[in-house]
């Protein structure tokens, strides 16, 4: 049985409740740029993806989970992406909301309980991650997971009239 829980919170799937959290999310400006968000979200549009979040990751390719603390509150959120089973390997992101849950242990967790699911659940060899080069609190983190850093994408990403370069993480189920 694989285990979505730790001491600081859990994972677990997305609800039809979770649709304010989900707008204050994909609405933040202050994280777009993590994402490539370049447009706000309609509640109307969000609530058409909770409706669709029950889809299997073979189907969806994706798999995006609530980060919840030990008081049940959803605090972040955090996805498999590109999901590809025939390669064994998925990307992986990760966004706590508020600067106050940051820096707990609460996305390190995360991160390996989804590690962990990625890798024993569903067999994946691969997980990777794309991380902007001035986050120092997401680089650090991957680093401590022991993603290992595979390149750079320099002047990937463009905010505010300035390029930013894009670390490529990658870790190796051996």
């Amino acid at each position: 049985m694989l285990n979505l829980k730790g001491k600081n919170g859990y994972l677990r799937a997305l609800e039809p409740d979770d649709l304010d959290f989900l707008y204050e999310v994909e609405n933040n400006t202050g994280i777009w740029e993590i994402s490539g968000t370049t447009a706000p979200y309609s509640k109307h549009l969000l609530q058409l993806y909770l409706e669709n979040a029950h889809k299997d990751i073979y189907e969806a390719k994706q798999l995006r989970l609530c980060i919840c603390n030990t008081s049940d509150k959803a605090v972040g959120l955090i996805d498999l992406f590109d999901f590809d089973p025939h390669n064994h390997r998925a990307g992986i992101g990760i966004v706590i909301l508020e600067e106050k849950d940051r820096n707990k242990g609460l996305g390190l967790e995360a991160l390996q309980l989804l590690e962990n699911y990625a890798f024993n659940g569903l067999h994946l060899r691969q997980l990777y991650a794309n991380v902007l080069s001035d986050n120092e609190a997401s680089l650090h983190l991957f680093q401590k997971l022991g993603f290992s850093m595979v390149g750079e994408k320099k002047d990937w990403v463009l905010q505010n009239n300035e390029y930013k370069g894009e670390i490529l993480f990658q870790k190796i189920n051996k």
